[in-house]
């Protein structure tokens, strides 16, 4: 094999690659040997066949197979050689080819540009630690217990009030007939809903307990029986109790209901949660300025084909119109995020950072715990969509290159409690809403990927090999 850079300008390269034609006829009389002991043929025995016949038979798919080897092995080789790392997928440009004939071809690349890394040790970022009152915890629980419904029999001289749950029987006519479905037991309404039918609960307000109350409703659209759809129903119910909702105690039993071992193990589990929310808000804050901090980093040019490739993702579902009056702010963003993404990839790589196929796994457990009974679905979502499951590898690459740049970065502390958080959240999603209105474009994550471009999958044009 033979490379010679053909062209070069700025980061786009020309290969020129030639494969000598004993090296292809090497190749192609492995492939007939292997194929010699599988292929059966009448009037043959097994490996007995003779390679004439098989390379009539099957010759020009073998030497598509043989071609399309070729042509990956000797681009990686003829990348390696040359020390140069695509920033997107090689395109492969036949010139010459063909049983007994040399191969010669064209790798047209783009070079991933020079990433200079400045020390990690200089960037600056705050981690936010919210201090939550015990208060702000009970606060949390009561909330919890007040939507929990607890409705308790009241006397019979209670009247029944918005808010209160009535148990009670009925039967319907329509023209004073019977129809199916016109007679139900025990049927339970909360007054307020307008749950069953449209004005129906109004009609029970201030009924009391084995009192029978004469309701008249319109049947609506949805009723099964269509000939009786928009017919007004009477409905006879007699009241076979009136609720009334009663806060539930806040105590041990409380607790156990929610899953928990008692009331103290409830206030820790209810105290994690709200640190957890703001905690994951005020990460990503921390995480902006650190991504601020190395946009910083010098990159000597960004290849115009990341910037297209870029440009064509924010354009996406938007028309000409917008696409023309967004057009400086998008490429302006595009810009930024392929150098984030370039200089994040860069640390990574320089760092040996990796995503093991156990991280991707124990995430997706962590999806499945958030679903209970929606594991089947969501397995069967990441086996089925491979860019999802490379999405998520990706978003992991990204978090741990992240959590890397803190190790090193300095660290600032800053304890707030509950108000000052909330104001540093709005201050953020002010500062976002204004950026956006600004660029009227949602802005994107920076990509990252733990690939390395060398081994993306070869594009090729112009002429192509038969496998057939």
């Amino acid at each position: 094999m033979k490379v010679t850079v053909e062209t070069k300008k700025g980061l786009e390269k020309n290969l020129k690659v030639f494969v000598d034609k004993n090296t292809i006829n090497k190749e192609l009389d492995v492939k007939y040997d292997q194929l010699k002991n599988d292929v059966v043929l009448k009037g043959f025995r097994p490996g007995k066949v003779p390679k004439d016949l098989i390379k009539r038979q099957f010759g020009k798919a073998i030497y598509g197979e043989v071609i399309d080897k070729i042509l990956k092995e000797t681009t990686t080789k003829a990348l390696d050689e040359k020390k140069i790392k695509p920033a997107l997928q090689p395109k492969i440009d036949l010139k010459q080819f063909g049983e007994g004939k040399d191969l010669e071809y064209v790798i047209s690349v783009t070079e991933m540009p020079k990433v200079k890394l400045n020390t990690l040790d200089n960037i600056k970022y705050k981690e936010y630690k919210v201090n939550l009152s015990k208060e702000e915890t009970d606060k949390r629980i009561k909330e919890i217990a007040s939507n929990q419904k607890n409705f308790v029999e009241v006397d019979a001289a209670k009247v029944a009030n918005e808010g209160d749950l009535v148990t009670f029987d009925y039967k319907a006519t329509v023209d004073g007939k019977e129809f199916k479905g016109s007679e139900g037991k025990n049927t339970q309404l909360e007054l307020g809903k307008d749950l069953f039918i449209k004005g129906f609960d109004k009609q029970l307000l201030k009924a009391k307990k084995d009192e029978e109350i004469k309701v008249e409703a319109v049947l609506p659209e949805i009723f099964p029986e269509k000939e009786l759809v928009g017919k007004k129903a009477i409905f006879m119910c007699k009241i076979i109790s009136v609720k009334k909702h009663k806060p539930l105690p806040i105590d041990d039993e409380f607790a156990k209901k929610l899953g928990a071992k008692d009331l103290n193990d409830l206030k820790n589990l209810v105290s994690k949660q709200l640190n957890d929310q703001y905690k994951n808000s005020l990460d990503q804050i921390s995480k902006n300025q650190i991504l601020e901090e190395i946009e910083n980093f010098k990159i000597d040019e960004i290849p115009n084909t990341l910037i297209d490739q870029e440009l064509n993702i924010l354009n996406q579902g938007l028309d000409k119109e917008a696409i023309e009056k967004n057009k400086n702010n998008n490429l302006k963003n595009a810009k930024k995020r392929i150098k984030l993404g370039l200089i994040l990839n860069q640390i990574g790589e320089e760092n040996n950072i990796k995503v093991e196929n156990l991280e991707i796994q124990s995430e997706i457990q962590k999806q499945i715990g958030m679903m209970p009974g929606q594991e089947k679905l969501i397995m069967d979502y990441y086996q089925k969509n491979p860019e999802a499951a490379a999405s998520l590898r990706g978003n992991l690459y990204e978090q741990k290159i992240i959590e890397f740049i803190k190790s090193k970065a300095k660290k600032t502390v800053k304890e707030i409690d509950k108000s000052e958080a909330e104001k540093i959240l709005k201050e953020e999603n002010e500062k976002n809403l204004k950026a956006q209105s600004t660029t009227d474009v949602t802005e994107k994550k920076p990509k990252t990927s733990e690939k390395k471009p060398k081994k993306a999958p070869i594009k090729k044009k112009a002429k192509k090999v038969s496998k057939k």
